[in-house]
């Protein structure tokens, strides 16, 4: 018996944890794609699927954006752009990198990874990370509807569930820097601040 087995076995089951999380409405919601012209045999499967993702979530298309760039290499920078005009609410990125013979690839999927990160973290717009990075053609075409699926859908579900869980993490942070400066916030700065001209008016007279 694995592990797994036995710790479920001996476990009743338990209710699912309570959590915060984003739902696939993306009726309201904007998207930006942002897509690579390089392997377009492949990208191309990719985008009709993320399309597809949003359609199917509610999205419309006339709040769906797709700009075309050279190659993955310049998907970090246009993403950034898109998501300073702060008029969408997640972007997707699609590319696809296949392993060459020489060091280049590792250095493109690098840059991109972190470029992509970069963004999304420096910009607080989420990125779905839509950018295959395979060995092969094979591994490419299985990634873009066959045996694995497509993942530009499994991208385009993954920005509208962000899109709708950042707005909701964004609350929580206000509702708890309002609670800080309400009324009882206010009385323990009010107090912190008159304790502090007391030590200074003790040091004074000393």
């Amino acid at each position: 018996m694995k592990l797994n087995d036995a710790v479920t076995a001996g476990s009743p089951a338990k209710p699912r944890l309570k959590a915060m999380e984003g739902n696939l409405n993306a009726a309201s919601r904007r998207f930006a794609i942002v897509v690579s012209r390089f392997n377009e045999f492949i990208t191309e499967r990719l985008l009709q699927s993320a399309y597809d993702g949003l359609l199917r979530s509610g999205a419309n298309k006339k709040a769906i954006k797709i700009v075309r760039v050279p190659g993955s290499f310049e998907i970090p920078s246009a993403a950034r752009t898109l998501a300073k005009t702060r008029k969408y609410d997640a972007i997707i990125c699609l590319g696809c990198l296949i392993r060459g013979d020489t060091a280049h690839y590792d250095v493109i999927v690098n840059e991109v990874t972190r470029g992509i990160g970069q963004s999304a973290q420096e910009t607080g717009v989420p990125h779905a990370f839509g950018v295959l990075t395979c060995d092969n053609l094979e591994q490419a075409i299985d990634r873009a509807g066959l045996k694995m699926g497509n993942k530009g859908f499994e991208a385009g579900l993954a920005a509208v569930e962000m899109a709708n869980l950042t707005p909701l993490i964004s609350n929580e942070r206000t509702d708890s820097q309002v609670s800080a400066t309400g009324p009882k916030g206010r009385a323990s700065k009010n107090a912190s601040m008159k304790k502090a001209g007391v030590s200074a008016k003790r040091k004074r007279k000393g």
